[in-house]
């Protein structure tokens, strides 16, 4: 989740004075140099001191091979210590503020850690970059079923049961447990580089997150809106507690289909329905028995009764639904209202009863009779056995079920009725639908919203209550001796409770508290606005922040959660807690499975981390497409390993370029060179004019994409700008600058443009891959700030396109060279001669930048002709044409020995015919095309099409260099 706070009006001069009294801003620590004047040179320096020299925390490419990934958390722990994750208005700007989504405090990392942590600190480090205040707010949830799981394993190896304890025991273990492991997941995430201000932060059982929850429930209490009732739940048996669809996971397994006869109650032998059910032991619960109003097998049947097997004659009407499917399995379906969602729903549509046969701890109750006590998988062997004695079990059959599986526990849920606290979502929902409808809220992708407003639509009132220890205690209060679904207390407090249950019933009264907590998505629902210190903080002091917001967050629970908060902000703040709700995939294998245990494709990010560092994670799952899921495969990470390694290479050419450090003159002429407008543009060389050029273009493209969240687009962007412009051109060009001694004039304008470029690209590519990027920048000299609060680069600068044309001609002439320097196997460090044919604009500019043609054609400079009509010798070269109005003549006799060339060429001719021939002759014969596969006749033919082009190419070769023989001779 990302919340962005944003409000221009509030940083006018008018409004410094109520600004400086807003009760959130002081809660969130924001006291600035904008409103303290007198704390300004204090923190000025805290904010921008840079300790490039320290040795201990950085290291330069000039005394290191490779960027070395155990320098991160050295990196990191720096960043933390010069305060630069806390936010500074030292450079104005507007507050951007974001609440972590809580991890569970049972957690350790997984990739969907590392993808919502990667790109909400791309947002982060990009916004701060920006100039705005940024606060990152982190947190973790007490994940109520996770942490109670897991103590109660704890005590398990203790020989101890929760029930051995006293309630405050247990949760008093809890606190233990969570004081000494709680905090692994916030380490691990900190690995990531989350640039979040960690002094802040917060767990939803803090105090004041607690007043939020309690203070939520009360208020929608008195609205009318929480209510208790006994309906249908998901069970967890094991756990003896109610549990949300999110943490249910369900799993195709093998089972089986039992086919069961109900004998027709006044009816002859021969007249019985059979269903098919996978839950035999149900049956008990079984309230009615239902067919297709118009299956004629079983018309006749319609209002009679039928007797339940095993039940000592226990009748059930039979009825008729058009929802029956005749299709499956006989066509006739058991009605069990109080164990099947489907089931209850008809049951209450019908009117019929509900019956439970089930305890809460999976055992069958008294309903089932003579299977009272036993556990719901014996009670069914059991049951199927019985029905085989009695001739009433017809066939068993494989069948393979989606089995509803405890996301935590990973026992099989059981549908449910149990009384239990529900909030009623229809008013709620209707206003976050409005939300979206007015565009209040958008949501990216856009297809998303569809989805979003089905569920809200459809949707039903929400289970709140849980029946564990762990989690905020439900503050409802019942009266001893008195009805509890008639007379109850809700308040803030006991003591709150004790004065209303006094004034209501007498001071005798004696109360106690609901033993029940809350789901841990209610706590979460109110994350927003509660850690930035709701209900203590007004809504009206909430709204004014809220114009510019984004949540982040995984497609997979828009409606677990993202709804829900939705409907909380505008329930309790009067506003959607964010304006856009970004949506981004899950991460899977190479394969595009999901990620699992079972299926041991699991990827550890922190191993991950080890072998290929942070940055190569970042920049890999961040590149996907918003809401698409993201295949992760060990080639992608490798391929931006190294980048990461040419990035550093790059860094190390760029400061082996640059004067030193103690020759003040040069840096002080280097650094007077500017690039931020047209005319000063034009006046660098060709080669330093277009890579500006190009860079001008990439910044703001970059900063567009980033406003519109595209980060893939971006990362793509610059990923493609460093490797294929900077690193393979204008790199390779600058060396025609620096090896010319005698044109320092140059050389000093490709250190300046060179410098400039490379602390652009550290700029641009930071909020991905902040490690390495912070590495390098603190290893050029004259940095006055860290990277990570240093000023984004400027955008709507100059670019020239003329020269981006010219420099692109100057590159197809340099590729065409290369290619026939590769194909007649010129030696690499073997210079050739050269005719290069133009009009004489062209020629211009080519021959400006000769020696960088030179250097990467591996041209001899002596030997390189500007010329407006073909050569001489043209026919004993190699003509290029390198684009319209652009060509190029390299004698033959420069680039190889002819006579050897022409023997070597025959040779492969004749081999290259047998080939060919061999390929025609399999398509000309009829046996092979009519009987071959069609895949294997295309494949021979694509191959023989291949061969015939290959060996028309070396023949052209060949009568060229033949030629060239004969006019020598």
């Amino acid at each position: 989740m990302a919340l962005s706070i944003c409000n221009p009006s509030l940083f006018s001069p008018h409004s410094l004075h109520r600004f400086k009294l807003n009760p959130l801003l002081l809660r969130l620590g924001i006291t600035s140099r904008r409103w303290s004047p007198s704390s300004s040179k204090s923190r000025k320096r805290a904010y921008f001191s840079v300790v490039a020299s320290d040795g201990e925390v950085f290291t330069s490419p000039e005394t290191a091979k490779s960027f070395d990934f155990a320098s991160e958390e050295r990196i990191y722990n720096w960043w933390e210590s010069q305060g630069y994750f806390k936010p500074s208005f030292d450079r104005g700007g507007d507050p951007f503020v974001i609440p972590m989504p809580p991890p569970n405090v049972t957690g350790s990392l997984h990739m969907g850690h590392a993808m919502f942590v990667t790109l909400e600190d791309i947002m982060v480090r990009y916004f701060r970059m920006k100039g705005r205040a940024t606060l990152w707010l982190p947190g973790t949830d007490h994940a109520g079923i996770a942490t109670q799981l897991v103590v109660e394993k704890m005590l398990a190896s203790e020989g101890l049961k929760r029930t051995d304890l006293t309630r405050e025991e247990f949760t008093n273990r809890v606190w233990e447990w969570k004081e000494q492991y709680g905090g692994r997941i916030t380490n691990q995430i900190k690995r990531l580089g989350a640039s979040c201000d960690w002094t802040k932060e917060r767990f939803t059982l803090d105090d004041q997150l607690s007043r939020a929850v309690i203070e939520a429930f009360v208020r929608l209490h008195e609205k009318g809106l929480i209510y208790q009732g006994s309906y249908m739940v998901n069970w967890s048996p094991n756990l003896q507690t109610a549990v949300s669809d999110l943490e249910v996971e369900y799993s195709e397994e093998p089972g089986a289909l039992y086919y069961i006869k109900y004998r027709v109650a006044g009816g002859s032998r021969s007249d019985f329905l059979t269903i098919a059910t996978t839950r035999p032991e149900t049956l008990f619960g079984d309230t009615a028995i239902a067919v297709h109003p118009e299956d004629e097998r079983y018309t006749k049947y319609i209002g009679m009764q039928a007797i339940v097997p095993q039940t000592f004659g226990r009748h059930v009407p039979i009825i008729a639904d058009k929802h029956v499917d005749k299709e499956f399995g006989t066509g006739v379906l058991k009605i069990s209202p109080g164990h099947d969602h489907n089931d209850y729903h008809l049951a209450r549509k019908l009117g019929l009863p509900i019956l439970n046969v089930m305890n809460k701890d999976g055992t069958l109750n008294e309903v089932a009779g003579l299977y009272s006590g036993l556990d719901r998988f014996e009670a069914r062997k059991k049951l199927w056995s019985d029905l085989e004695e009695t001739g009433l079990a017809v066939k068993k059959e494989p069948y393979n079920l989606r089995v509803p599986r405890s996301q935590r526990g990973g026992e099989i849920i059981e549908p449910l009725v149990s009384k239990q606290w529900f909030v009623t979502m229809e008013p709620l929902a209707e206003k976050a639908l409005h939300a979206v409808e007015k565009q209040q809220l958008i949501i990216l992708p856009e297809r998303f919203e569809k989805t979003y407003n089905h569920w809200l639509t459809n949707i039903k009132d929400w289970c709140i209550s849980r029946q564990l220890w762990w989690g905020h205690r439900i503050p409802v209060w019942y009266i001893v001796g008195k009805d509890c679904e008639e007379d109850y207390i809700v308040a803030r407090s006991s003591e709150e409770a004790h004065l209303k249950a006094r004034e209501k019933y007498g001071r005798s009264v004696e109360i106690y508290q609901d033993p029940d907590v809350l789901d841990t998505w209610f706590s979460s629902s109110l994350w927003p606005f509660s850690t930035l210190g709701w209900p203590d903080v007004s809504a009206e002091d909430f709204r004014q922040f809220y114009p510019t917001t984004i949540l982040e967050t995984g497609h997979d629970i828009l409606f677990f959660w993202v709804a829900r908060m939705v409907m909380m902000g505008i329930e309790f703040t009067g506003t959607v807690p964010f304006s856009y709700v970004y949506l981004h995939g899950l991460i899977r294998d190479s394969q595009g499975r999901k990620m699992s245990k079972t299926l041991g494709n699991v990827i550890d990010p922190i191993d991950t981390i080890k072998e290929y560092g942070t940055d190569a994670l970042r920049f890999t799952i961040s590149l996907g497409t918003a809401g698409q899921d993201l295949n992760l495969s060990m080639e992608r990470l490798t391929s931006n390993k190294a980048f990461t390694n040419k990035l550093w290479n790059a860094g190390k050419f760029v400061l082996q370029s640059l004067p030193s450090r103690s020759d003040a003159s040069a840096w002080d002429q280097l650094l007077s060179y500017k690039f931020d407008t047209e005319e000063l543009l034009l006046r660098l060389p060709l080669s330093e004019c277009w890579v500006v050029s190009e860079l001008h273009e990439l910044i703001d493209n970059v900063t567009a994409s980033y406003d519109k969240f595209f980060f893939g687009d971006a990362g793509r962007g610059i990923y493609d700008f460093f490797w294929g412009d900077f690193a393979d051109w204008y790199i390779e060009a600058s060396k025609a600058r620096f090896y010319d001694s005698e044109n320092q004039t140059d050389a000093i304008i490709a250190q300046a443009v060179i410098l400039y470029v490379f602390e652009n690209i550290l700029k641009l590519l930071h909020p991905f891959m902040p490690f390495v990027t912070e590495e390098l920048w603190q290893a050029l000299p004259n940095r006055k700030r860290a990277l990570i609060v240093s000023n984004w680069p400027q955008t709507l600068l100059p670019r020239d396109v003329k020269s981006i044309k010219k420099f692109e001609n100057l590159q197809a002439l340099t590729r065409a060279i290369r290619n026939a320097r590769a194909e007649y196997s010129v030696e690499p460090a073997k210079r050739i001669s050269a005719s290069i044919v133009a009009s004489t604009d062209v020629l211009d500019y080519i021959s400006s930048e000769k020696q960088v043609l030179g250097l990467l054609s591996r041209l001899d400079l002596q030997n390189v002709h500007f010329i407006e009509t073909v050569p001489d010798y043209a026919k004993q070269s190699v003509h290029l044409v390198a684009g319209e109005g652009l060509e190029a003549y390299l004698p033959l006799a420069d680039m190889v020995d002819v006579s050897t060339e022409v023997q070597r060429l025959s040779k492969r001719i004749l081999k290259m015919q047998s080939e060919y021939d061999a390929l025609i002759a399999r398509l000309s014969s009829p046996s092979f095309v009519e009987k071959a596969p069609e895949e294997v006749v295309r494949g021979v033919r694509e191959k023989a099409i291949e061969a015939e082009e290959k060996l028309k190419l070396t023949k052209n070769r060949l009568s060229l260099l033949e030629s060239s023989v004969s006019v020598r001779g």
